[in-house]
């Protein structure tokens, strides 16, 4: 199911698989089963519609965030971000399936790839109620490139995409609802909202299954996770930080406020 998902193009049919392929995990559950997880082969790179064109991150265009443009623009990359997050967490059920994990691990990661997929719906809806549709601006093709260097790392995954990447989405989310507030746009901000309360728990969902490893394989949690983020991630984390979210999803500070600086 999850390579299923990994190797359908567009976005919204994606989206309509991962839904369905989630109702029937919660559904097995609810029933009391736990269903077979098995092995894949992912794809190194998941299949993904021809539009948007897929830039260097230092060529996509800026645009301000105060205009109409400007605020599509946020609404299409957010868009972007959430198909990549329903991608990343399937991904890491289809490459991780060989580690032996409790079934609470692919309770989480589906229930999570679920909720992206929602997510990226609402940006689809938002974009087009905006006159503008999911692929109609380009976007930034750096987005993978934590999955394919942590393909044979489930620690490292678990560090980079969930309590890096997806931490991140809690520093910058009040921001753009703020720039939405301003504009009067009730329908994005009632999409932001929800994706900024849902992403809290995708965090927490990283920072249960690294120290669930850390346990079982005696590892002290918060050296190793500088190490591996400074493996896996190029480049130090940026302030401002929203520390009430980040300790919210089990995320102290003395995790990510040394990794400010670019030390190796």
């Amino acid at each position: 199911m999850a390579v299923d998902v990994l190797t359908t193009a567009d976005g919204r049919e994606k989206t309509a698989l991962s839904h369905e392929y989630a109702a029937l995990w919660r559904a097995a559950r609810e029933g009391g089963a736990i269903p077979p997880v098995g092995t894949a082969n992912p794809p190194m790179r998941p299949s993904r519609p021809a539009k948007p064109e897929l830039l260097d991150p230092r060529e996509v265009p800026r645009r301000r965030p105060g205009t109409p443009e400007g605020r599509k623009a946020i609404l299409h990359a957010v868009a972007h971000i959430e198909l990549n997050a329903v991608d990343l967490h399937w991904d890491i059920i289809a490459r991780f399936g060989h580690v032996p994990m409790p079934v609470g691990f692919y309770d989480d990661w589906v229930k999570a790839a679920d909720e992206e997929s929602k997510h990226f719906n609402l940006m689809c809806d938002c974009l087009e109620a905006n006159g503008s549709h999911y692929g109609a601006l380009p976007a930034h093709a750096g987005m993978w490139r934590a999955a394919e260097g942590t393909a044979e790392d489930l620690y490292g995954r678990l560090a980079v995409v969930p309590m890096v990447l997806e931490a991140r989405g809690l520093d910058v989310t009040p921001g753009m609802i703020e720039i939405f507030r301003k504009a009067g746009d009730d329908g994005a901000i009632a999409a932001l909202e929800t994706i900024y309360a849902e992403e809290v728990g995708h965090v927490a969902y990283g920072s249960k299954w690294f120290h669930f490893l850390c346990g079982r394989d005696n590892r002290d949690p918060q050296p190793f996770f500088h190490e591996l983020v400074r493996k896996y991630f190029h480049g130090p984390l940026r302030p401002p930080f929203n520390e009430e979210k980040r300790a919210e999803a089990g995320l102290p500070p003395d995790f990510y406020w040394p990794l400010t600086e670019n030390t190796v």
